[in-house]
């Protein structure tokens, strides 16, 4: 399973906590393009998730887990939420007057799929959940790189503006030096030494 792009954090054990993951989850699928509905379900089915690991009797030191992540293979968004308790949580059917116990409930009616595992690197378990989310897109991720690395496709920060790059090529300037010839979208061919840094716009 390929990741398009995942944001893992971590949260204390306190009230404020569920709110704090919705506002980030909220965050996160803004950049990743979703949809209203889709940020709605996600955001009621990790508020879920992490009321009940906030549940869980361990000792208040232990923070709650968190994982948020896309993949391209099978257009599914993952939620996980991981704490340091025991046991397996399970659909509960709780009577007409209880107000409890209705959590995984709704859990099982909004996903796709869900489901518990071990938690990896540590005591405790991680419960997961996916929703299908095809037209999510990852955010473009900016690195300054040296001109040398540039490849065709990428784009560059060039006269203030992003340009694509259609062409690579070297040449020598009269002094010996190297130098990279990119061939953009728009406007005329950019020379620049070959190690001049370049800030360089790619998708994960």
């Amino acid at each position: 399973m390929t990741t398009l792009n995942e944001v893992a954090f971590r949260l204390s054990r306190r009230p404020r906590s569920a709110p704090r993951a919705r506002a980030v989850l909220h965050a996160v699928l803004g950049d990743w393009g979703a949809g209203q509905d889709v940020a709605d379900t996600a955001a009621l089915v990790l508020s879920e998730l992490v009321t009940n690991a906030l549940r869980v009797r361990v000792p208040s030191d232990r923070q709650v887990g968190i994982r948020i992540a896309h993949t391209a293979t099978d257009g599914l968004l993952r939620l996980e939420v991981s704490d340091a308790g025991e046991g397996c949580p399970e659909v509960q059917a709780p009577g007409e007057d209880e107000t409890r116990g209705r959590g995984l409930q709704l859990v099982d009616a909004l996903t796709y799929r869900w489901g518990v595992s071990p938690r990896v690197g540590g005591i405790g378990k991680t419960v997961w959940a996916e929703l299908k989310a095809p037209e999510l897109t990852p955010p473009p991720r900016t690195a300054e790189v040296a001109a040398v690395t540039v490849r065709a496709g990428q784009a560059v920060r060039v006269w203030g503006e992003w340009r694509t790059v259609r062409s690579v090529g070297t040449e020598r300037y009269a002094t010996g030096g190297l130098a990279v010839v990119l061939g953009l979208d728009e406007g005329p061919l950019l020379r620049v030494p070959a190690a001049e840094p370049l800030a360089v716009r790619t998708l994960p």
